[in-house]
């Protein structure tokens, strides 16, 4: 009988290529989340689709819904994809199945400030980043951008603001020194300190709050420093789990990192396929050297590309990156997963409608985490 892998945050396209991964690697998958997805049901990479309660809405019955699953199941191992993992973290206190770092760990990641200063000890790039004491606010905002320390999304960063606009942000926010540039972002895993799987990417496709769905891999000079960086970060914390972090890219082509998200991101499309990512983040087996293919939310190019490009963004650039990169989600064999994420796409626009939101928030309402205890 094949090990059986839980894979939670099933609303998440990178759920289902980690998934079709688990399946190319011989694992019996099993994916969950506390809402609906039409993209994971009508996949044939997960043996079922399984639901728990909202953990950011109701954390008792959260952990009470991954006991029964866990129970159930009995999975070898269970890989949190979206921000469900905080949550998990809290959870799993104790169990050794959860592919995540400990909840303190991910608080150290996930705060902005707390994350700059971890990688400033650690003498990586990090622009200058402060606390926003209202007392002691930069005296020229236009070289700064402001952000709370717990955000996902860019919904709500002040960049360069005007004065006035000061007044909106909070104790909880910090102050980075503005970099200018172009962003590239990376993902990584690692077990016990060493980097085993990694890769780096930009983007020219982005929603209004910075969510990308097309993602071109980089090579070269730049994504060997990113790799470096991502060594670093891992061994010097001995982490267990899945990283990204995001970069600005200067004029003299340094990269100065931003944010880091200590779980899965869309660079997972660029390594997921033949069962080398499930292998790496189970048996700590190195992946080999990649040359992936530029990838693509097919639904978000033509929901939201396409009018980007009609718009101004360009035509021509628009059908290249259809014609070099594949669908992430549509893959050969298993397409009627790019119609399900159309659905829940829908859903997620109707529910934001509904709570006074962006869909794009609406999608992490029911399971972000903003810091508050989860003892």
């Amino acid at each position: 009988m094949a090990d059986r892998v839980l894979i939670t945050g099933a609303r998440a396209g990178a759920a289902l290529d980690l998934a079709r991964d688990f399946r190319a690697a011989g694992w019996d998958v099993h994916v969950a989340d506390c809402g609906p997805s039409r993209m994971a049901s009508w996949s044939r990479a997960p043996s079922a689709v399984h639901r728990y309660a909202a953990p950011a809405l109701d954390a008792a019955g959260f952990r009470r819904d991954m006991d029964g699953l866990v129970d159930r199941l009995e999975p070898q191992f269970v890989v949190p994809v979206c921000e469900e993992v905080f949550h998990l973290a809290a959870w799993a206190r104790g169990r050794d199945l959860l592919f995540a770092p400990p909840v303190d760990m991910l608080r150290r990641l996930h705060d902005k400030l707390a994350f700059a200063r971890l990688a400033a000890d650690l003498g990586l790039p990090v622009p200058e980043s402060v606390a926003c004491d209202p007392a002691s606010l930069p005296p020229d905002p236009a070289g700064w951008v402001f952000k709370p320390r717990f955000s996902r999304f860019g919904g709500k960063t002040l960049i360069g603001p005007q004065p006035h606009l000061l007044a909106t942000i909070g104790e909880d926010w910090l102050a980075q020194r503005r970099v200018l540039g172009s962003e590239v972002s990376f993902y990584a895993v690692a077990r016990a300190g060493v980097l085993l799987a990694f890769t780096a990417y930009r983007s020219d496709w982005r929603l209004a709050g910075g969510a990308s769905f097309a993602f071109e891999p980089l090579a070269g000079p730049l994504a060997e420093r990113l790799r470096e960086i991502a060594g670093t970060l891992a061994g010097a914390t001995g982490l267990s789990g899945q990283f990204a972090c995001d970069a600005m890219v200067d004029d003299r082509g340094q990269p100065w990192l931003i944010e880091c998200n200590p779980r899965a991101t869309s660079g997972v499309h660029l390594l997921a396929g033949d069962g080398a990512l499930a292998r790496a983040m189970t048996e700590g087996e190195p992946m080999p050297p990649q040359e992936p293919r530029p990838a693509y939310v097919g639904a978000a190019m033509f929901a939201y590309g396409l009018p980007m490009a009609l718009a101004g963004a360009g035509w021509r650039k628009w059908h290249a990156t259809l014609r070099a990169g594949d669908d992430a989600l549509g893959r050969p064999g298993d397409r009627l997963p790019a119609l399900g994420a159309l659905i829940d796409g829908m859903r997620f626009t109707v529910l934001g409608w509904r709570h006074g939101m962006s869909a794009t928030a609406a999608t992490t309402r029911d399971i972000e985490w903003n810091g508050e205890d989860l003892s």
